[in-house]
């Protein structure tokens, strides 16, 4: 049983894996459904007004087109957010999160709409049973500003960590759209204190990311200075012995 309790406005690290270590993003799909879920499901909206939204109901079945997608899309922007998704890494057989809890109950709500909604797909595609993930997902509390910045970029450098590809060229992690953001990001004269926020949300146009504004982007003056912090990471992640608790996906050993 997991022993914490998620407070509101405070940074978490979750993470899970496969049951047995096995794959659980077999194709392309699989992470693309994974993806939808953090953004369909990051508001306390239920399944049928969701359907709803894009004029489907039992009366009047259809299969979604594009266009619906679009409507739904849309819909769900208006929606209140329970969390922000201030980083993640999809990887073969595991994935890691950086959230910010936003309401009540908002985390735990949030990963069990996320899991139970991949599990289903993933059993019905794989005519697969029973668990796709080791147990519950795992969370760490993040309570110091170096610390969420550590993890800012463990995470997005997770799968150059694992020697499985490059950070800058991964497409299922957070990287390339927070290199986007820095791109037009107009940094404040003083940087916010930790779990204080300023301004609009630079990120609402960039899918499934939010709250980065608050804390995160502040300490990168450019694009360079990104990806030069996440290759420090990446080079002491493999050596620092206090990273080993992150390090247990251990996705090829």
């Amino acid at each position: 049983m997991r022993k914490i309790d998620f407070a509101n406005n405070e940074y978490y690290h979750i993470y899970n894996r496969g049951v047995n270590k096995q794959d659980v993003f077999l194709d392309k799909k699989d992470y693309w459904k994974f993806f939808d879920n953090l953004r369909d499901f990051n508001n306390e909206t239920f399944y049928e007004e969701r359907l709803s939204a894009i004029g489907i109901s039992k009366d009047k079945p259809k299969e979604p087109s594009a266009f619906d997608f679009k409507q739904l899309g849309s819909f769900l922007s208006q929606q209140k957010k329970v969390v922000d998704v201030i980083s993640y890494s999809l990887n073969p057989n595991h994935w890691h999160l950086i959230l910010r809890q936003l309401v009540e109950k908002g985390i735990s709500n949030f990963m069990h709409k996320v899991g139970l909604s991949f599990t289903n797909y993933f059993n019905k595609k794989y005519k697969h049973s029973g668990h796709v993930f080791q147990g519950a997902f795992k969370a760490v509390h993040i309570n110091k500003e170096n610390y969420l910045l550590w993890l800012f970029g463990y995470v997005n450098g997770n799968i150059e960590i694992h020697n499985l590809g490059k950070a800058s060229d991964y497409s299922w992690s957070s990287y390339q759209a927070i290199k986007k953001a820095l791109g037009s990001f107009d940094l404040p004269k003083e940087p916010s204190a930790f779990g204080s926020s300023f301004g609009a949300n630079v990120l609402s146009n960039l899918s499934v990311l939010s709250g980065l504004s608050d804390i995160v982007l502040p300490q990168f003056k450019s694009e360079k200075e990104f990806e030069e912090f996440v290759q420090m990471v990446i080079k002491e992640s493999r050596t620092k012995k206090e990273m080993e608790k992150y390090l247990l996906e251990s996705l090829r050993t």
